[in-house]
């Protein structure tokens, strides 16, 4: 029952000591044996020691897994008998039309989905306010290989939902101080955003993101290693895409440029004020808390 180089047991010490080793290691037998070592851990401490939370945050760069670690979180929940339901940041995304209107008026890079900015807050606001006030509701979904959000018909319901996972890779992103954004973090920002418009567009959007934070009310921050390892994630899941759908090298490396200034900055900014971090490194492995 071992993670990397920590035990289950070793996790709970450092995430919620108070937890019954025996409960959480029976949780954790029922949870599917082909999923990572250290989301199964992270998943059944997490239904055992947050069942009271409404909401819970779940932020990280791209690639770090939180996808998978939500989808473990939710089965866990289920089998101790709890509702549950995850939301995505990405689901809320403006439609292709909205976007390049955007780029048409403020900036061209705002055509391209992600960052702060390019989703539609007041739809993720009363979503969450919906599902947080026991309401039934649709959850938005966002169909990534036509960039466009799908069908509300084809919106799953969510009722009576005891806790929702709510995860994005900039979630807690708070602005940058103004001196941050003069110099360009790469190769992107500095060919195509070279007046700074459109960083600091983005960056006014983070304060009006601060609103969908306040609804979260535990953070978990999955930290990456670096933007390469970033890089090679994102790529293994463009990998698993069929052909037609899937990016080549040099359009995932501008596509990943977009995020680079938010991933560093949720680092240095974020990361000591989440409630529970997990440090990955380069082998995609928990390295430390």
């Amino acid at each position: 029952m071992t993670t990397g180089d920590f035990t289950l047991s070793a996790i709970a010490d450092h995430l919620a000591p108070e937890l019954d080793r025996c409960r959480l290691a029976a949780l954790h037998r029922r949870l599917p044996a082909d999923a990572p070592a250290e989301w199964r851990a992270i998943a059944a401490i997490a239904a055992l020691a947050l069942p009271d939370r409404r909401c819970i945050g779940l932020s990280g760069g791209q690639g770090a897994g939180k996808s998978t670690l939500a989808a473990l979180v939710i089965r866990a929940l289920a089998l101790e008998g709890r509702d549950a339901a995850v939301c995505s940041l990405d689901d809320f995304y403006l439609t292709k039309r909205e976007r390049l209107a955007l780029a048409r008026e403020v900036h061209p890079l705002l055509a391209t989905r992600g960052p702060p900015g390019t989703h539609d807050v007041e739809l993720a606001l009363a979503v969450l306010d919906d599902v947080l006030a026991g309401r039934c509701t649709r959850l938005p979904r966002f169909d990534k290989g036509s960039d466009q959000p799908q069908p509300r018909t084809q919106w799953p319901l969510a009722e009576s939902v005891d806790t929702l996972i709510f995860e994005g890779w900039c979630l807690g992103v708070e602005p940058q101080p103004e001196a941050m954004l003069r110099s360009p973090v790469n190769r992107l920002e500095a060919e195509e955003d070279r007046d700074g418009r459109w960083r600091a567009y983005v960056n006014a959007a983070c304060a009006e993101y601060e609103r969908l934070w306040q609804r979260v009310d535990w953070w978990i921050y999955i930290e990456v290693p670096d933007m390469g390892a970033v890089r090679r994630w994102r790529m293994a899941q463009e990998r698993s895409l069929a052909s037609v759908r899937r990016m080549s090298e040099a359009q995932l490396d501008r596509f990943v440029a977009h995020y680079e200034r938010l991933t560093q900055w949720q680092q240095s900014n974020f990361a000591a004020r989440a409630d529970w971090r997990l440090r990955l490194g380069h082998d995609h492995r928990l390295i430390g808390f």
